[in-house]
């Protein structure tokens, strides 16, 4: 017999289920990203971004972990969904620079330091212009209109 949830996976399909299952892992991880910082600003005030650092950091564990002991070689055996729902929905919705550390990290694992490198300067270098660019702009177009 036919439930109403096994209709609407069938009419999904596998694929947009991952889609699915991969947007409540993003939503979680944005909502807990959101908390810690909000709480480590609380706690160590908001001089330094510390709340974000430690999202960052925390986040880069949390991929690098699962990744590795969730692999083929590793010891916990989990689903195609359920790896891409903690990296992708969790891991990349608390924090993309996990997977930016995952990237760098099996670069260099495959003995390509030059580009490993280049990832990290690459990365840091062209998100920090970026993100002043995109200042910049909202900055001219927050301007009062001349009269």
């Amino acid at each position: 017999m036919h439930t109403p949830r096994h209709a609407f996976r069938e009419r999904l399909g596998p694929s947009a289920m991952l889609y699915v299952w991969i947007a409540i892992g993003s939503g979680v991880g944005g909502a807990a990203r959101f908390w810690c910082a909000e709480m480590s600003a609380r706690l160590l005030g908001e001089a330094f971004p510390w709340g974000i650092l430690l999202v960052n950091v925390a986040g880069s564990f949390v991929i690098g972990f699962f990744f590795t002991y969730s692999g083929p070689d590793g010891r916990l055996m989990v689903s195609t969904t359920t790896r891409q729902f903690v990296m992708s929905g969790l891991c990349g919705g608390y924090t993309t620079f996990s997977a930016f550390s995952l990237d760098t990290l099996n670069l260099m694992r495959d003995g390509r330091l030059f580009a490993a490198g280049a990832n990290v300067v690459l990365s840091v270098a062209l998100c920090l212009l970026f993100v002043w660019l995109g200042h910049a702009l909202a900055a001219t177009l927050n301007r009062p209109a001349r009269g």
